[in-house]
């Protein structure tokens, strides 16, 4: 006899889901099928279309009107983290579906760390010394730059909200002077956590490291295009944790080809997992991360232990956890 319930779990590619939840009274009410390849298209509609219930692991599968139209047999669905930009609620609510989510743990933390670690990473080219030296020699015998100090140097960061508050309060820690900007930032906001405000076109001209922490709107968007990569100092580091879409990618890749800026360490990309053939991946001026900024053990453990509270509950038809509100 076939269980009563569909559950379907999307893009789990760290294959965390299972091993960090207790699915034993789900498992006991449902058919539970766990997804960890990005899925598309028509492949994507056949994987969902007996789904009564669908777990999205962040954002990763944007979630549309027209797939929704497809999924004729969905009631509930339960997204990671406290924020989905690729859901069509409007959609969902017309089909009166309702929609929860996870709390997100240390996540914020997590990404700063990473911010850092590539910072620092690029900074001291560990990258590039790393693989040298496991090929066996010591030391370049080309005649190069060598690795850099940060203490005393300009770090620009575009945007000082919780995450960026956080890489301010390391930066100063390491020496740095730390400027910032974003489009609602004003002096007295800056002065509070010790930093100096400074126009976009400033903060580009004049920083060692900049790094980006907005969110996308339609006024952030590409907000890092043509025009302002080519006010970078050759010598800079562009650094983005945040969301690709902050940044012309294709002329990301012309500026750095031309040297400005001289370096990008980039954890975040147009198309994810990030394509063999991505020109990205041809440049020796980048280091490349696959989207570790909240990939954690910690973060991810609180992951799946709301996504089992919240199917819990609604296979028990009781109150539903964390009901996203309109």
């Amino acid at each position: 006899m076939s269980k009563p319930r569909s559950i379907v779990v999307l893009d789990d590619s760290e294959r965390a889901i299972r091993r960090l939840g207790d699915w034993t009274r789900i498992d006991a009410q449902a058919e539970v099928t766990v997804h960890h390849s990005p899925l598309t298209g028509a492949a994507l509609v056949e994987a969902l279309c007996d789904a009564e219930a669908i777990v999205l692991m962040r954002d990763r599968t944007p979630f549309t009107a027209e797939l929704l139209a497809q999924l004729p047999k969905l009631r509930y669905l339960v997204f990671t983290g406290t924020r989905n930009t690729k859901l069509d609620l409007a959609a969902l609510a017309a089909r009166n579906i309702p929609v929860s989510h996870t709390e997100f743990g240390p996540s914020k933390d997590s990404t700063c760390e990473l911010t850092w670690s590539l910072i620092l990473a690029a900074t001291k080219q560990l990258a590039s010394h790393t693989a040298r030296l496991k090929a066996g020699p010591w030391r370049s015998e080309l005649s190069e730059a060598l690795p850099g100090t940060l203490a005393g140097q300009r770090l620009g960061l575009i945007g000082l909200g919780e995450i960026g508050g956080r890489v301010a309060r390391v930066g100063k820690a390491l020496g740095m002077e730390v400027v910032s900007w974003s489009p609602r930032m004003t002096a007295e906001r800056t002065a509070e956590q010790g930093v100096a405000f400074v126009p976009l076109d400033e903060l580009l001209a004049s920083s060692r490291v900049v790094s980006l922490h907005l969110v996308v709107v339609p006024t952030t968007r590409q907000l890092i295009n043509a025009e302002r990569l080519a006010l970078m100092q050759p010598g800079s580091l562009l650094v983005n944790t945040s969301r690709s879409e902050l940044i012309d990618t294709p002329a990301l890749v012309t500026a750095l080809a031309q040297g400005r800026p001289g370096f990008a360490a980039l954890d975040v990309f147009d198309t994810e997992p990030l394509p063999m053939d991505d020109p990205l991946r041809g440049l020796p001026n980048v280091l490349l991360t696959p989207h570790l900024g909240f990939v954690t053990e910690a973060v991810f453990q609180w992951f799946a232990s709301g996504v089992t509270e919240c199917l819990q509950a609604w296979l028990e038809q009781r109150p539903l956890i964390r009901p996203l509100r309109a």
